[in-house]
């Protein structure tokens, strides 16, 4: 019987030519970063900050144009004021709906931290439903695919956003490829042009070579202490998308009359801007490591998804391991060769906005970024652990050392 080392050693020849299209595609991402640095002409004066209301923050200013350039929207606003992904995403459902109008989610549930922003979990918290804003959402098939026949016919007249989720979220499902998000994105605009297509484009920043408003989306939101913050942004998020559209959401961030104009830096500018500049290698990195996951786990005999040799469409890989046993056990081990907090124990415990325990592993030097390799999921059947990040794809396979004996155990 092969030693967990061996297995991986077997497992990183086998996958060899994926992690050199990988590189390939790390290469063009950041030459779209570089080409954004070069035409805004980005220079060390750009990392000063303004204290107080913000206003006439150049490096914020600029910094915006450029994350738009690079995902392909006409405005961005970048915020550390942004607590997470989620409260990005409640600012753009906020700014853009009004009582009466209908949200429709076209990829099943939404991530467990949006039920009680639209209302599904929770009263009188001021959820889109307590202002009259309906809800429903286009169940995925049995395969956990897209209902495109569904989708077809699915828009109303008072339809006024779609919310597509990038990510296959705590769910057994495939997440979205761009050509997926293109092709929804049509569907809708044939039934109803004025409908917004709002993308949750959390953990897929990064991971092809072309982001959603390329490809039409309206509005996208997600997280900088994900992808686009390259491991090393303290806080925030960021919306994306028609200016008019990335507005409104500014204006529920701040308030009416002040939108994107107002908003403190408190000195993160350089962090925002290198962030950037690091965050296309560190995603190839989380890449690598998720095929690696995949690749092993598949070998010792439990469902994989994304399968080993797919395509990656964000970067979370998820593992089916059947008992909550083993998923604590695969996350105390994956917190033991964590570079932060490796003494720790990860126990189930209740998380706000999430329904089920959660069991997490997150030795990250920023809280709860898992920009470093991390591993989580509910304790809830089928028992899967979702694995995240990592900042360069041999940590991985030094955890995963750890994580095969623990998981062997129980």
């Amino acid at each position: 019987m092969m030693s967990s080392f061996e297995q991986l050693q077997q497992a990183e020849q086998g996958l060899s030519q994926i992690f050199s299209g990988i590189d390939a595609q790390v290469k063009e991402n950041l030459r779209r970063v570089l080409s954004a640095f070069r035409r805004h002409q980005v220079g060390v004066h750009h990392f000063a900050g303004v204290s107080g209301y913000g206003h006439d923050d150049l490096g914020r200013e600029i910094f915006d144009r450029i994350f738009a350039e690079v995902m392909g929207a006409e405005a961005a606003a970048v915020r550390v004021q942004f607590v997470s992904g989620t409260h990005a995403i409640a600012a753009a459902l906020y700014g853009v709906l009004r009582p009466g109008d209908e949200m429709l989610a076209v990829a099943g549930a939404p991530y467990d931290t949006l039920e009680e922003v639209i209302g599904l979990r929770g009263n009188n918290q001021g959820s889109l439903k307590d202002f009259g804003v309906a809800y429903r959402q286009l169940e995925l098939t049995a395969a956990g695919a897209i209902d495109w026949q569904g989708l077809a016919t699915a828009i109303r007249a008072e339809t006024r956003l779609v919310l597509i989720q990038r990510s296959c979220g705590y769910a057994w499902r495939s997440s979205l490829a761009i050509v997926d998000i293109e092709k929804i994105v049509n569907l809708v605009k044939q039934q109803n042009p004025n409908t917004v297509c709002l993308v949750d484009n959390c953990y897929g920043e990064f991971v092809e070579d072309r982001e959603p408003p390329a490809v039409g989306a309206d509005l996208i939101a997600g997280s900088l202490i994900k992808n686009p913050g390259g491991t090393i942004v303290t806080a925030g998020g960021y919306v994306a998308g028609r200016a008019d559209l990335v507005e409104m959401a500014a204006c529920r961030l701040t308030a009416p009359g002040i939108g994107s104009e107002g908003g403190a830096t408190f000195d993160q500018n350089r962090l925002l801007f290198q962030g950037l500049f690091l965050a296309p290698q560190m995603v190839g990195e989380a890449l690598k490591g998720n095929h690696l996951v995949a690749q092993v786990f598949q070998e010792l005999g439990y469902p994989v998804n994304p399968l080993p040799t797919a395509p990656r469409r964000d970067v979370i890989q998820a593992i089916k391991l059947g008992s909550p046993e083993k998923v604590i056990a695969f996350c105390h081990a994956i917190q033991q060769y964590s570079p932060v907090g490796s003494y720790l124990s990860p126990v189930p415990a209740n998380m706000p906005g999430y329904e089920s325990e959660l069991v997490m592993a997150g030795g990250t030097f920023i809280d709860g970024s898992t920009s470093e390799f991390s591993a989580d999921g509910p304790l809830r059947e089928p028992y899967i652990v979702f694995c995240q990040g990592g900042t360069h794809w041999t940590h991985v396979a030094i955890a995963l050392e750890a994580a095969i004996e623990a998981v062997g155990r129980r």
